[in-house]
């Protein structure tokens, strides 16, 4: 079997989308982390496509972008659980569910992964432990990181009118909950779409102090770790 390679960024909610549902599809891959300075570690691309992770190269063809991907497994790898549902209702509500996925709750989670120094400090910190960079790459990250990441939270603050990242997620957090009501998740009884893109993007700051925030109420608490449990139920071993 040729091997399924993803090509990321330890810190982007996007490509832990993408690893959930590689995740729940039970399909084995090993991880590139790509250095974000050259991303040189990235393999020939689509004349259109951007320069960014996630990538997925998986059956001889380069993927790149999460919803596309996430797309993608679901239609090459169709014996294993489906994120779509056939229903036209559930599919639409799931789909924009992704969709709101990329357009709030991705742009709202960095400005508390890098919003005050202690978080952009820990950021910084992963980015180092987890990256190809070299020695000198290492020191850099870890004493001008910080510097950085707070400034991106500072501009997307900004661009996004808003002044407050904790104030941001709690609403997207608060939206998630009402989709979830009473239902074990979120377009009712079964795994979808929806589930997969926000499980993966809180995935992202585990390691964070927002995550007890997710931790911090019962219904969202719940449906986090019901869907962990099937992510590791089906994970394949990993390969890297």
């Amino acid at each position: 079997m040729v091997p399924v390679m993803l090509y990321q960024f330890e810190l982007c909610p996007f490509c832990h989308k993408v690893k959930a549902g590689l995740e729940l599809k039970g399909i084995p891959f090993s991880k590139v982390e790509v250095n974000p300075m050259g991303k040189k570690e990235l393999p020939d691309l689509p004349s259109d496509a951007p320069r960014k992770v996630p990538v997925l190269e998986a059956n001889g063809e380069i993927v790149p972008d999460s919803t596309t991907i996430l797309n993608y497994l679901d239609e090459r790898y169709e014996g294993r659980m489906r994120f779509l549902p056939e229903d036209p209702e559930l599919r639409a509500k799931t789909v924009a569910i992704e969709q709101w996925v990329d357009d709030v709750l991705v742009m709202a989670l960095p400005t508390v992964i890098y919003g005050t120094w202690r978080e952009a400090l820990t950021a910084a910190q992963i980015t180092a432990r987890t990256s190809n960079f070299g020695f000198f790459q290492n020191v850099s990250v870890r004493a001008g990181g910080p510097l950085i990441m707070h400034q991106i939270a500072k501009r997307i603050l900004k661009k996004n009118q808003r002044t407050d990242g904790h104030q941001w997620v709690s609403e997207a957090l608060d939206r998630v909950e009402d989709w979830l009501g009473d239902e074990p998740f979120v377009t009712g009884q079964t795994l979808t779409l929806g589930d997969v893109a926000i499980h993966g993007a809180l995935s992202c700051v585990r390691e964070f102090p927002i995550f007890e925030k997710v931790n911090s109420r019962p219904r969202l608490s719940s449906w986090f770790r019901r869907v962990q449990a099937l992510r590791d139920e089906h994970a394949a071993p990993a390969r890297g």
